[in-house]
């Protein structure tokens, strides 16, 4: 099969954090490797030593980009045009327009398919070979957060909150100290000698970081698609300590960490954890890896080139009031 898989946000390969762009990466390898045909319809300045890039032009239409000889095209953001070959597009976030998605919509999860009326999902996988290997057993003294700490949803704020009243080190990966948003909002925790400040890093620095963290401090404010820091950090032996918001409910389980809409709560859990970095790892490993996923999205390709619409309906988001910032009590 020839397949084209189409993003337009950022260039592949991921060097810092790249949360699409390491699912269709590792998506592009597996499939690759099972002797399918990849073409990466990717923006401009993005390379690949497996399969053929293409550049993205917003200026023109999807359909014209598209070799006339491919199979199926897989595209990785909300698509608001007709395409003539057969199609899948992964819905990647949270979209709060009017708009109803494609019939041919795939969601990231259980909880990200119900809120948008499907039960069309698959699980994000990451192909766990492009990162460094883990060593489970160096001490672990510090817990981390991350994600992007300046977006309000994400609830650094939270995260700064759980380190300052439970005495953790806390590093925060993916927000810069001095930034607007914590000197308007975080302006008390700066002087926080514990909770230390690491801006954006790479691939290596993350996982070696997240290898001696006792645990991720997650505590988001919004229906999380799906999470990667969440895989990511159970890669790396490192437990979840969250709110309940989303795909996090499915992910964590009571082996691999613990959900609250509580603060007090979620710190009483980070103080009494006993969680075995070894189950964490596994637990990642064999379940959100890229092949997993890729078998998965076969399937799904298998049926649209059958014919077959995914969704019998448009999806669309059920409840619009049930959005922006979400409950936390601190």
């Amino acid at each position: 099969m020839k397949i084209v898989l189409v993003d337009n946000g950022g260039k592949i390969p991921a060097i810092k954090y790249g949360g699409t762009e390491r699912v269709i990466w590792g998506l592009g390898k597996m499939l690759s490797s099972l002797n399918h045909t990849v073409i990466f319809l990717v923006p401009e300045g993005s390379y690949c030593d497996f399969a053929e890039v293409l550049f993205y032009d917003p200026l023109k239409s999807l359909d014209e980009q598209i070799p006339q000889d491919v199979d199926l095209v897989h595209v990785h953001f909300k698509l608001k045009e007709n395409i003539s070959k057969p199609y899948l597009i992964t819905i990647h976030g949270n979209y709060d327009d009017e708009e109803p998605f494609d019939k041919q919509s795939v969601f990231l999860s259980k909880d990200h398919a119900a809120r948008n009326n499907s039960n069309v999902f698959v699980y994000n996988g990451l192909d766990w070979d492009d990162y460094p290997k883990v060593n489970l057993n160096l001490d672990r003294e510090h817990y981390h957060f991350l994600g992007k700490a300046t977006w309000k949803v994400k609830n650094a704020l939270g995260a700064y909150s759980i380190a300052h009243k439970g005495n953790l080190n806390l590093k925060v990966l993916g927000g810069k100290k001095w930034s607007e948003y914590n000197l308007k909002k975080g302006f008390k925790y700066l002087f926080n000698s514990k909770i230390e400040f690491l801006g954006m890093v790479d691939n290596d620095q993350k996982m070696n970081i997240c290898s001696k963290s006792k645990g991720l401090i997650f505590p988001v404010r919004w229906h999380e698609p799906f999470g990667l820091a969440v895989i990511e950090s159970f890669y790396c032996g490192s437990p979840v300590f969250a709110t309940p918001y989303g795909a996090l409910k499915e992910l964590i389980n009571e082996d691999v960490g613990f959900t609250s809409f509580h603060e007090n709560e979620l710190i009483n859990a980070v103080n009494q954890a006993n969680y075995s970095p070894k189950h964490c790892h596994e637990y990642a490993r064999d379940l959100f890896n890229s092949e997993v996923m890729t078998k998965n999205y076969l399937k799904l390709y298998e049926k649209v080139l059958n014919g077959e619409l995914l969704n019998s309906t448009n999806p669309y988001l059920i409840d619009r009031n049930n959005r922006g910032i979400l409950a936390y009590e601190r």
